[in-house]
């Protein structure tokens, strides 16, 4: 995939240009996502990016303030499972980093609790209910329907899909605070 990709992936789920918005990449790695989510949101707009990996953010540092040098990065290294010091959220971009996740309940309750009122989760995932070593828990989308509406978000919609060589396909869902 390429940076138009992940740009397709995210389109639909958030609003732009949002120069005011308030947004965090949970489990970014080395930042596809996050640079997609720059180039939608637009020059001064706030992002988190939290990932384990300390290279991994010192990568995507550079390539953010090279390609969108307006946008208000800040850069965390830290486990998204636990709790995160963070400003109340316009929306949460979580792109293949909750399939980690065994127990997603409590995870999904705790990324509730950091979004405004109406604010945004976009979920990228593999379109599967079974993984392998390197995509353990996956979630296919309707699965991801189901556990959104009992972990409290609503008006869950599929954006988009992409194919993928890896477990065939990829999704992305938008899904809003109920």
């Amino acid at each position: 995939m390429n940076h138009q990709d992940h740009v397709q992936l995210l389109q639909g789920g958030v609003p732009s240009p949002q120069p005011e918005g308030v947004w965090a990449d949970l489990g970014s790695g080395w930042g596809a996502f996050t640079l997609a989510l720059a180039d939608l949101l637009g020059p001064g707009a706030t992002i988190y990016s939290v990932d384990k990996d300390r290279s991994s953010l010192r990568e995507q540092e550079g390539e953010v303030h090279r390609r969108f040098p307006g946008t208000n990065m800040h850069y965390t290294q830290a486990d998204f499972t636990k709790r995160l010091d963070l400003p109340a959220l316009d929306g949460i971009v979580m792109a293949n980093a909750l399939h980690f996740v065994r127990r997603k309940e409590p995870v999904l309750e705790m990324l509730r609790s950091y979004l405004k009122p109406d604010g945004r989760l976009i979920l990228v995932e593999y379109n599967a209910d079974s993984g392998n070593p390197w995509v353990p828990f996956p979630l296919s989308y309707g699965m991801w329907e189901h556990l959104a509406l009992r972990s409290g978000f609503a008006s869950t919609r599929l954006l988009a899909s992409v194919p993928s060589r890896f477990l065939r396909e990829i999704y992305s869902a938008l899904s809003v605070v109920g």
